[in-house]
């Protein structure tokens, strides 16, 4: 399985690790020199990631094949042909099919972890792929020698021990990727598809402790690749009640591309549990647009409006243990997010006078 050389939804590659991906599928480099590749683009990604001024930072995701399918990536277990997701611009991305059993882990996060935490100064949140993502891998054919309760049994266990590995290798946090959650109320608008994800998930969150749970988070968003998405027309009004059940500590809700951002948080006002905080994203990273500091601080104070400080996460005080203000792994724009630290440091000194 070849390296893509955009892996899907991640920062886009600099060109320099663009054509060294190229040359190494070509012979032309050797993988030594493709590591270093990409040893550069992991340093600089966290130095600008650094220069924003938030206190959380991540790796940008700059060696992962896909952030969906970098747990399998090299299996020999996989065909091509498996479930296709549509974009609205009219490109695809394809999944593999699981063809037999048993499933493993080919790769688990906490080694791109390690390798940003040698460049970090900061604290690093890890991410990583849902347990309902990778279930799509099961084909609804079945495989014979290997059900699908066995394959669930085995895919549990992998995702449970990829997001421990990054807990216990230091991470500030684990971010669960679940940008299939918005896209499941697509494929099955009576939500039960969405239902059996959440509960899927959930057997997991179940294994952590609730000390553990705490520093695990939920991402969701309307499927950003390529600059289009793929269920922006769903209504988070669909989505984010059963999120909530999702027994995580923290969520990261992409809000800033959203046509009524106040309706949004009305919803998650109602529907946020008291041992949950929340993290909205102020920022569009599909946008071309970069947003002003004006902009960024209207929609901060905004979603201050909704939900208490104590569970928004971009708002908490300075010092405090729960203090975090994080990016986005995917995002786009780096340069423009120094005006989320301003707009943070405006809210607490508004705060506190």
């Amino acid at each position: 399985m070849p390296i893509p050389t955009e892996p899907i939804g991640s920062i886009p590659r600099p060109q320099a690790l663009i054509e060294g991906v190229q040359a190494f599928g070509s012979g032309r480099i050797t993988r030594q020199d493709l590591d270093s590749l990409y040893e550069s683009a992991v340093r600089e990604t966290i130095r600008l990631f650094e220069a924003t001024g938030s206190p959380v930072i991540t790796d940008g995701e700059q060696t992962k094949p896909s952030f969906a399918t970098y747990p399998i990536h090299g299996l020999k277990n996989l065909v091509p042909d498996g479930v296709t997701i549509p974009f609205a611009d009219g490109h695809t991305r394809q999944l593999p099919r699981l063809a037999s059993g048993p499933f493993r882990y080919r790769t688990y996060a906490d080694v791109y972890l390690e390798e940003a935490q040698k460049h970090a100064h900061l604290p690093v949140k890890q991410a990583v792929i849902s347990a309902s993502a990778l279930s799509l891998l099961y084909p609804s054919s079945g495989i014979e020698g290997y059900s699908r309760d066995t394959f669930i049994q085995d895919l549990l266990h992998e995702n449970e021990t990829d997001i421990r590995r990054c807990l216990q290798r230091g991470a500030s946090s684990v971010q669960i990727d679940f940008t299939e959650g918005r896209l499941s109320v697509k494929l099955d608008p009576t939500r039960q598809l969405l239902k059996n994800f959440v509960a899927l998930n959930n057997q997991v969150l179940e294994r952590f402790s609730a000390e553990e749970r705490y520093k695990i988070g939920v991402h969701t968003c309307p499927g950003g690749d390529k600059d289009s998405t793929h269920s922006a027309d769903v209504d988070y009004a669909h989505l984010l009640p059963d999120l909530f059940e999702l027994k995580a500590g923290s969520f990261y809700i992409q809000l800033a591309s959203e046509s009524d951002r106040r309706q949004v948080l009305a919803i998650i006002k109602k529907h946020l549990k008291a041992d949950q905080k929340v993290f909205v994203g102020v920022t569009d990273p599909i946008n071309p647009l970069v947003e002003t500091e004006e902009e960024i601080r209207d929609r901060v104070f905004e979603a201050a409006e909704y939900i208490p400080l104590n569970q928004l996460g971009q708002l908490t005080t300075a010092g405090s243990p729960r203090s975090e203000m994080t990016l986005p792994p995917r995002a786009r724009r780096l340069s423009q997010r120094s005006a989320l630290g301003w707009s943070a440091r405006a809210w607490r000194h508004r705060s506190s006078a």
